[in-house]
């Protein structure tokens, strides 16, 4: 039972990201290869954050919320949209359309963030002999960030790759990268600041992950428009 609890979880957590993969184009154009590179990318750029939190970051020993060392979690945390912009405009892709390359490399993104962050913790716990929901609510966290992923390689796709878009979307575009940049401290907030459960957390980010997404989307259908 116990086994067939952590197999349960874990499809929750990384079969989205097959999922997406074979039933988008991303399986016909074969870009595996640019969701490996972006997985690579996104080691480096844990290891370069893990550098900087040790560094500038004091151990607390409670769980109070401290405005100062949020923020410099949340300063830190834009080191990943530099590793996105890396990936985005850096790396050797394959002849695929900007669609098909933001999608890869948010979809890389995502699943080497869960494997860094949700596997060791599934493995460990979710074998236990007491069931607790804790691990589904962490599969549902990993597909609210696989959302969230991609829809920041979008933005970041329309900030960095496309020269010609309309000068009234500009602010949104990089407000709303802005705002998924920043999830994670939001969410600490919410957990800490305002001591919300786990579950109502997650209910928060599958919520807000929809709304990114289809902003997202919008923005780039938008700017996909030819100008009159």
């Amino acid at each position: 039972m116990t086994m067939f609890h952590f197999f349960n979880c874990a499809i929750l957590t990384f079969g989205p990201h097959a999922v997406y993969y074979s039933a988008t184009p991303l399986s016909e154009y074969d870009t595996i290869g640019t969701s490996v590179k972006a997985a690579v990318v996104y080691l480096g750029t844990a290891l370069v954050k893990l550098v900087f939190l040790a560094a500038f970051l004091n151990v607390s020993e409670n769980e109070s919320f401290d405005p100062y060392q949020e923020l410099l979690k949340a300063l830190i945390g834009f080191i990943d949209v530099a590793g996105i912009y890396f990936a985005l405009t850096q790396l050797t892709h394959r002849n695929i359309s900007q669609n098909h390359k933001f999608q890869a490399v948010g979809l890389g993104w995502a699943f080497a963030d869960s494997v860094l962050h949700k596997l060791a913790p599934l493995w460990v716990g979710a074998r236990g002999l007491e069931f607790t929901w804790d691990y589904i609510l962490q599969g549902l966290e990993a597909n609210a960030n696989l959302v969230l992923s991609i829809s920041l390689a979008a933005l970041g796709s329309l900030m960095w790759l496309r020269k010609n878009k309309p000068r009234t979307l500009i602010p949104i575009i990089y407000l709303c990268a802005w705002i998924v940049a920043t999830m994670p401290s939001i969410t600490s907030y919410l957990r800490r600041g305002l001591g919300w459960h786990l579950p109502k957390v997650v209910g928060f980010e599958l919520f807000t992950s929809l709304v990114m997404a289809f902003i997202s989307w919008q923005l780039f259908a938008a700017c996909q428009r030819p100008s009159v």
